[in-house]
């Protein structure tokens, strides 16, 4: 069973686990959506990863997965749920692959989703990607804005740099207002392939970018947190069991005594490769609140059992490797 959080400097109670739904709407009809997210509510989850732009990949109305959250929605009280969403990123839909992390761009999105969510705020509100060539202050004073007016409660970083982050919140602080509360990096124990992984828009790997942005307090709340399934696959089919996609984003030689690491562990502990990969980010040091993926309700609640795992700080040390 999944307890509750408090992010750090926020008062948003959120559960261990962050469900992402990028394949509601699409991939997951909406009877299977309600299925799932029932099913992670049943087991103490409440919290809720989207983005304007997941499902826009297929044939359909705009916004897919936003629109499968607030059709369920509207089947429930929303109380204590806690629903994230992401904006300013391109508009596949439109055909609009230019960079539009700007504030006319971020207006567009978040009216959209507070329009598909059939919501009137957003507890979470992340820039979905940077325009590193634009300065800070007018992004920030943009969401601002909108949380004065009550469209959202907070407001994060995702596929953003460190230093980015950083200048973007001592802006904040410099006219005594609270900056992005959270970064949501791309963050699994696979270790990417950088040139494989950056092809597939799969960035900014936490490893050696904001390790010293989570140690001073800043939340993260990774995604890609169980590397696509990378462990258990090759756990039990071997590398033909990946696929070109998930072989490309990791091919990287230190996953191979990483894998060994976790199959050691999953022994020693009695649970499966998937538990230990999400206890991996559960049981860091500094806050971390992984997003799953799941296209059952039994992949929920294989997935709310990492919670139970407890790793030392020894056995965090060896799954790095």
């Amino acid at each position: 069973m999944l307890k509750q959080v408090t992010i750090a400097n926020t008062d948003l109670s959120v559960s261990q686990l962050c469900y992402g739904t990028n394949m509601l709407g699409t991939a997951v009809d909406q009877d299977r959506a309600n299925a799932i997210l029932d099913k992670f509510v049943e087991l103490g989850g409440n919290f809720l990863d989207s983005a304007r732009m997941y499902g826009d990949w297929v044939p359909g109305p705009a916004g897919a997965s936003e629109r499968a959250i607030g059709a369920w929605l509207k089947t429930r009280s929303r109380d204590g749920i806690v629903v994230a969403t992401k904006g300013a990123a391109m508009d596949m839909r439109a055909g609009d692959w230019r960079n539009r992390v700007t504030p006319e761009d971020l207006e567009k999105d978040l009216g959209e989703s507070l329009e598909h969510l059939g919501i009137a705020t957003i507890d979470l509100y992340w820039l979905h990607a940077d325009n590193p060539e634009a300065p800070v202050e007018p992004l920030i004073d943009a969401l601002l804005q909108h949380q004065a007016a009550g469209r959202i409660r907070y407001f994060g970083a995702s596929n953003w740099a460190a230093d980015r982050v950083r200048a973007a919140n001592a802006y904040a602080k410099s006219i005594g207002k609270q900056g992005f509360v959270a970064v949501q990096p791309f963050w699994g124990l696979a270790l990417p392939n950088k040139e494989g992984a950056d092809a597939q828009g799969y960035q900014l790997h936490y490893e050696g970018n904001f390790e010293t942005l989570h140690a001073e307090g800043l939340p993260m709340i990774p995604y890609a947190g169980q590397s696509g399934g990378y462990f258990t696959k090759l756990d039990k089919g071997g590398a033909e069991a990946l696929g070109d996609t998930l072989t490309a984003r990791y091919d990287n030689p230190a996953n191979a005594a990483r894998l060994a690491a976790v199959q050691a562990l999953a022994q020693k502990h009695g649970v499966s490769i998937n538990e230990i990969v999400l206890a991996y980010l559960i049981n860091q040091p500094n806050q971390t609140i992984p997003i799953i993926g799941a296209s059952r309700p039994d992949q929920i609640e294989e997935s709310v059992k990492a919670v139970q795992v407890k790793l030392t700080t020894d056995e965090l040390t060896q799954l790095r490797g």
